[in-house]
């Protein structure tokens, strides 16, 4: 059954059948979710501001939808979101679904906390296996509560009392996401606070993105040696904003030129501090054509080789990166990304076995994986798509290597960062097929 969707609101089949097909079209990736997560809090903490380049996926859904019990009206019109002040509903602790984010859940613990709102903070999918002892650890000292399974370290939380500002000693390599939410919620205390990593601090460009958009609205924290000294008593300014583009994004398609012939790519920002910049310098590495232009970026087949990759600050983009090496001529390592095991599946498990599937040769170690390229993949296989959407996008982009069509189950979970995301591959060439909607 071809695939036709509507343009206002994709429909996304649960299956698809992508067949390998040439590349050739000019795109611009959509806006950065983890930008627009920052941008709508810091407006929701100033009482009002308007944030443009909110794309309707789930997981915006979950931040936008929980405003309102943080004291923030949300209006949402296209992409974009304008925000009022409001009283947060009275009576019973308010219920925050998160869906399956795990920065908004992440991201608004600390930040009910320090306006003293209690809140009961819920989730689906893998999020509640997801770690939260890190606020479990470092907020019952500094006067909140936390109660729900494992001793308050599991979902459902329930989370009570007001945020005392201090010294909080919390690790930087479980997640940069609870550094951001503490930075977000401390300026709001009476007092001065100090954040100390105990570990290095990994993903760190999600870090710097949080201290401009804190800027931006007005509030500081300040880099000390050991992690962040943050001032009391702020308060954040209403102001508009645009949200840039996405470049963890922009890596399925800059795959999708390498394997597949040439795309285009507008909108791009070349200084910007999302880590996954890096995926321009990772793909010329691997040897693909990319050429820098006034009008943005081109990335144009060519042959490929293995290369090293340390995937400890840019964990998103190792699935994407996989497939791109098992297509290049060569040996791939890569290494630091233990962390993609707790996400919305086990993604280092998730990419290995659909590689194999497709006729790949891959190596799975505990942080990381092992590829062997191969000029094409035999492809004709089912994969899974593990209901999480860098896995479903990566098979997608694996395709175009493939000598037969791959099908890929709950290609509905793009809903969560890129809901057009197959629209937007047919645009510029893929050859996608729906096999059944629900």
């Amino acid at each position: 059954m071809p695939w036709n969707p509507t343009p206002e609101r994709p429909a996304v089949p649960e299956a698809v059948r992508v067949s390998p097909s040439g590349i050739r079209g000019r795109l611009s990736p959509p806006p950065s979710k983890s930008a627009a997560h920052r941008a709508l809090l810091c407006a929701a903490l100033a009482g009002g501001g308007e944030v443009r380049g909110v794309l309707d996926s789930q997981d915006m859904q979950a931040t936008v939808g929980a405003l309102p019990a943080l004291g923030a009206l949300p209006s949402w019109k296209g992409e974009t979101v304008a925000l009022a002040p409001a009283a947060p509903p009275p009576g019973a602790p308010a219920v925050v679904d998160c869906g399956e984010s795990g920065s908004t859940l992440r991201f608004l613990i600390p930040l009910f906390a320090a306006k003293g709102l209690p809140a009961v903070f819920t989730g689906r999918g893998r999020l509640p296996e997801r770690p939260l002892g890190v606020y479990g650890d470092c907020l019952p000292p500094h006067g909140v509560a936390l109660e729900g399974p494992g001793g308050g370290r599991s979902l459902p939380l329930r989370v009570s009392g007001r945020l005392r500002a201090g010294r909080f000693s919390l690790p930087g390599d479980v997640s940069s996401q609870f550094v951001t939410g503490l930075l977000l919620a401390l300026p709001l205390c009476g007092g001065e606070s100090e954040i100390v990593l105990t570990t290095p601090l990994e993903s760190a460009a999600y870090v710097t993105m949080t201290v401009e958009a804190m800027a931006r609205a007005g509030v500081r924290a300040e880099r000390t040696p050991a992690g962040w000294r943050v001032p009391g008593g702020q308060r954040y300014r209403p102001h508009s904003e645009t949200v840039e583009a996405d470049w963890s994004q922009a890596a399925f398609l800059l795959a999708a030129g390498a394997l597949g012939g040439e795309v285009r790519l507008t909108g791009l920002n070349p200084a910007s501090s999302q880590g996954d910049r890096e995926a321009l310098a990772l793909f010329r590495r691997f040897g693909a054509s990319v050429e820098e232009t006034a009008e943005g970026l081109i990335c144009r087949r060519a042959p490929l080789h293995g290369i090293e990759i340390d995937a400890s600050q840019i964990p998103d983009l190792v699935p994407v990166l996989a497939v791109t090496a098992a297509l290049a001529e060569g040996t791939t390592r890569i290494t630091g990304a233990a962390r993609l095991r707790l996400k919305e599946s086990d993604r280092l498990a998730a990419v290995a076995h659909c590689l194999r599937l497709l006729g790949g040769r891959v190596e799975e170690q505990a942080d990381g994986l092992t590829i062997e390229g191969q000029a094409r993949l035999p492809g004709g296989a089912a994969v899974p798509g593990c209901n999480d959407h860098r896995i479903v996008m990566s098979m997608a982009v694996a395709a175009l290597g493939c000598e037969k069509p791959v099908t890929i189950t709950d290609a509905g979970s793009v809903r969560k960062s890129w809901p057009s995301f197959f629209t937007d591959f047919q645009k510029i060439g893929g050859d996608v097929h729906g096999l059944e909607y629900r």
